[in-house]
């Protein structure tokens, strides 16, 4: 799939002086890309819906919950929703769709979580993993905040996709680090320098594993049936047989 141009990390910090993944300044336009793109819309947000299932009564937080969409399909399905996100004008944007009685909450998933032990019967985290360094602190908080059997549901940039793209930049590949990458993405007008975390598999399945969570599904979905015509373009050099790209790996995982 198509990805976003790659910016050398000493240049980011040399020549580049605007804050890194500064979702306040694109709140606007990123909520509408992720309101119909074939990544987000038909891809992974309907996946993660998926492998939550029947959510009806249960008490889950939507961790990184952006401008809401998730937020609002798990309460259209039943489940009692707090979310969570480190930008101020992301959540703005969720309390336009999610009306003045949602629980929205600024925190940062790098820091010690407004909660108490045990809390929640699920955490959904979505595409937000791969912005952090260091998953330790953050997967200990989040098994903390769940009730024991509880369930985290993660999506994260597939580790193989993003050394298939290292790859075909000319980079030496480096897949079994833990390291840095910056992106530019431009939506809504604004250009705004990205930073995301990519590591392999296997730390990311020991990280999961130290902080008491226990692997129950690992997935690698298909796309949505109606993405196929709806993005002709985008799905024109898979097969008309396939419904699969590598683009997030999903994972499943059972607080012990």
């Amino acid at each position: 799939m198509a990805r976003m141009s790659t910016v050398p990390e000493d240049h980011v910090e040399t020549a580049q002086p605007s804050p890194i993944n500064d979702y306040d300044r694109m709140a606007e336009g990123y909520t509408a890309e992720n309101e119909t793109s074939l990544v987000n819309a038909y891809y992974e947000r309907p996946a993660m819906l998926e492998l939550a299932g029947n959510v009806a009564g249960r008490r889950i937080l939507d961790a990184g919950c952006g401008s809401g969409p998730l937020f609002a399909a798990l309460r259209d399905r039943g489940a009692i929703v707090t979310g969570i996100d480190a930008s101020a004008g992301m959540l703005e944007q969720a309390r336009q769709r999610l009306g003045a009685d949602a629980d929205l909450q600024v925190a940062d998933l790098a820091s010690p979580l407004p909660f108490p032990d045990e809390a929640f019967d699920d955490v959904t985290a979505s595409l937000v993993l791969h912005y952090l360094e260091d998953w330790g602190p953050t997967l200990a908080e989040l098994r903390r905040v769940l009730k024991p059997g509880g369930r985290l549901l993660v999506s994260v940039d597939h580790p193989f996709s993003a050394a298939l793209f290292q790859h075909m930049a000319g980079e030496k590949l480096k897949y079994f680090e833990i390291r840095s990458r910056t992106d530019e993405w431009t939506m809504g007008g604004q250009t705004v320098q990205m930073r995301f975390w990519d590591r392999p598999l296997h730390a990311m399945t020991e990280a999961f594993t130290a902080a008491g969570f226990r692997i129950s599904v690992i997935s690698e979905p298909p796309f949505a049936p109606e993405a196929r015509e709806l993005f002709p373009e985008e799905l024109r050099e898979i097969e008309p047989t396939r419904t699969r790209f590598l683009c997030f790996l999903f994972f499943v995982l059972e607080a012990s």
